[in-house]
């Protein structure tokens, strides 16, 4: 890829400022701003303002460590010696565990090495996976080191004197996990109870359970000191205190001390504004893009433009969260088979992006990212290698165009303005629709769909695979902790380290907190697979006289054999009912598809009483409508494939007849008090 960028903010309302932030090796000749969401690529005449800082080539920086700025050490008394508790993971090659002044601990293909002003005093092996005390300090006046182990069954403990030295620890930066100079990965490591011992007693850092907002603060010593956490690693991760006794850190905030280093870790990017633009307060909201153009060639970077007030019954949700956790994911193609090549993941290998479906070079998980980074597979011409067609995002812009095509009206609102404004972005409408696979929610996403529903609002529900991990935000970051019961083809965590650590509550299946899919729209995913996707047929019930107005105009029993995702409507990943999980018995099945490839593999986390005959039996995928006490109804499609069956431009067939039955009932349902009026700030 020969641009890459990234937005801030990711969605703006019209009347306020977006940024562009773009990396590029050609000489950009211009850039526009174009729609997404109509059938033609719309070129708006927004004024775009070229900053200051000129477009250039930027790097990523990769790799979190801790650091204590020797303007921060100057603060303290003589530091006499370090004490910290460390977890080696898995390390190829050189790597600095401690820079202090004249003090090098370094590490290279697992044995450790100490230098004291360029003087190598000693080499060891050192056990890994295990936490170790390290200790530098003064026995009777003389400089010692000091390592020891806290496993019982295989103890280990190191110590040396080192006569001779001259420690100076504070004439440079103090780095914990990195060199100064920068030339070499960065520790895989877990770090925890930091301590320096001066003339005047010890100054301490603990990690907290919490992600902090900046620099951890010291306590002890005359004045506190500031400790930088560089890159993002994981916070609210077990320490050497954990004792299996509780899960959760905050009853046991002391065990969940420590902080966990990668090499490939990046934080927040930070790269200048290129371009910036205020979206006019005309402007249509919808899905928007900078289009970075030079000769021969062009980039585009997505941003969405949002609703400022309620002007259509129906308010689309761009499931903002789920197109996060998916973007740079790597996909290795030794683990997976590619049916397609992609420009986007490609880049995301070469250049060690990571999306919160990979795993860091150490095999731990990647748990949490930024919306401040380059989203290479958020694209608009996007295909999954794995299916070989459109995914999340196109898929999405397939609805949209259908939707203007045929004169339907859209509020638009993003997961991270529903996460932070709750309720009350949804406000003022008949009904929510549902991108194709709005997968991750925060609990306050959730909530307000619930309480929604609850006060007479319907949702159309138009994906697969909904409503199922837990995620949290902060600010530009998003947080995903999964679950040992979410095996599959991506990372499992322990059941110790489920919790976030930007609010520290579960993560994990929303279902497994009362919440989520069954309890909410009647089904949860049950089978996902990479090849032929299946029609739906009419069920019995659907041929209830209540349901006569969704299927008019329907020609046949079996709908859905076409599609731009997997070739037909029930597809990827589909979902289906199930009473002993918390399915409704307001929920009626209206459509079944069945008969699915063998490569589609069933939800393992699902028991079926009747063992493996019944569990075949439910291989299957089930649309259904559930009416609610308060007068809303809430439909699910039951598939991420659904939207990709909608017909293209001015054609017709039974999924899009379907969908426009749904959407004109929504809109004319009445709920949640008057009737917006229509106005210039729907999509249409």
């Amino acid at each position: 890829m020969s641009a890459v960028g990234y937005t801030t903010p990711w969605s703006v309302e019209p009347g306020q400022l977006v940024e562009l932030g773009l990396s590029c090796d050609r000489r950009v000749e211009s850039v526009r701003i174009c729609r997404l969401d109509t059938q033609a690529t719309q070129f708006a005449n927004w004024p775009i303002e070229a900053t200051s800082a000129p477009v250039a080539h930027r790097s990523f920086d990769h790799g979190s460590y801790l650091r204590l700025h020797r303007e921060q050490l100057a603060k303290a008394p003589t530091v006499q010696g370090i004490r910290f508790e460390l977890l080696l993971t898995r390390n190829e090659g050189a790597r600095t565990i401690l820079e202090a002044g004249s003090v090098r601990l370094s590490l290279n293909d697992g044995a450790l090495a100490l230098e004291i002003a360029n003087d190598l005093l000693f080499t060891r092996e050192v056990p890994q996976r295990v936490w170790l005390i390290v200790e530098l300090g003064l026995d009777g006046g003389e400089p010692f080191f000091k390592l020891k182990s806290h496993d019982f069954l295989a103890p280990y403990e190191f110590k040396q004197h080192v006569r001779d030295a001259e420690w100076k620890l504070q004439e440079r930066d103090m780095l914990f996990g990195a060199s100064t100079s920068r030339n070499e990965l960065t520790l895989n490591a877990r770090f925890a109870a930091i301590r320096l011992e001066t003339s005047d007693g010890p100054i301490a850092w603990d990690f907290p359970t919490v992600l902090p907002t900046g620099p951890i603060t010291s306590s002890g010593g005359p004045v506190p000191l500031a400790l930088d956490v560089v890159n993002q690693p994981t916070f609210c991760v077990t320490s050497a205190r954990w004792d299996g006794s509780s899960f959760d850190p905050r009853l046991v905030p002391s065990h969940y001390d420590a902080v966990h280093c990668h090499d490939d870790d990046m934080g927040p990017l930070q790269w200048p504004a290129s371009h910036r633009v205020m979206v006019p307060e005309d402007a249509k909201p919808g899905v928007y893009a900078f289009q970075a153009e030079w000769d021969g060639g062009y980039e585009r970077i997505v941003f969405f433009v949002t609703s400022a007030r309620a002007a259509s019954p129906l308010l689309y949700l761009l499931p903002t969260a789920t197109y996060l956790a998916y973007a740079d994911e790597y996909l290795p193609d030794h683990l997976y088979e590619w049916k397609c090549d992609d420009r986007g993941h490609r880049f995301a290998i070469a250049n060690s992006l990571k999306s919160l479906y990979d795993y860091h070079s150490d095999l731990s998980g990647v748990s949490i990212c930024s919306y401040r980074k380059p989203k290479v597979t958020l694209r608009d011409d996007y295909n999954y290698p794995l299916c070989g067609c459109p995914h999340n995002l196109p898929v999405d812009l397939h609805f949209l165009r259908f939707c203007h095509e045929n004169g339907i009206a859209l509020d638009i609102v993003t997961d991270h303005d529903l996460h932070r404004h709750g309720i009350e972005a949804l406000r003022g409408h008949r009904a929510v629709v549902t991108g194709s696979h709005p997968e991750y929610m925060s609990t306050e996403m959730e909530g307000a769909l619930r309480q929604f529903a609850a006060e007479g609002g319907s949702i159309a529900y138009l994906g697969g695979n909904g409503f199922a991990g837990t995620v949290a935000f902060k600010d530009d970051m998003m947080e995903l902790r999964r679950s040992p019961l979410e095996s599959g083809r991506t990372w499992d965590g322990p059941i110790s380290e489920q919790y976030l650590s930007i609010t520290n509550e579960p993560g994990g299946y929303l279902r497994s907190r009362g919440r989520g899919e069954f309890s909410l729209v009647g089904g949860a995913i049950s089978l996902m697979g990479f090849d032929g996707a299946r029609p739906f047929t009419r069920t019995p019930e659907s041929r209830a006289p209540q349901y006569a107005w969704l299927f008019e105009g329907v020609e046949s029993d079996t709908f859905g054999s076409e599609g731009i995702v997997l070739g037909a409507a029930a597809g990827y990943e589909v979902d289906a009912t199930s009473r002993a999980l918390g399915t409704s018995s307001d929920t009626t099945v209206i459509a079944r598809a069945t008969d699915f490839p063998a490569s589609f593999f069933q939800d393992p986390s699902r028991w079926y009483e009747g063992g493996g005959e019944e569990r075949a039996g439910r291989r299957c995928a089930e649309m259904t409508l559930r009416n609610l006490a308060a007068g809303g109804l809430i439909f699910s499609a039951s598939s991420v494939a659904w939207c990709g069956a909608l017909p293209v431009g001015k054609a017709m067939n039974d999924a899009g007849r379907i969908t426009l039955n749904l959407l004109n009932h929504f809109s004319a349902l009445q709920n949640m008090g008057s009737t917006p009026k229509a106005s210039e700030g729907s999509v249409s």
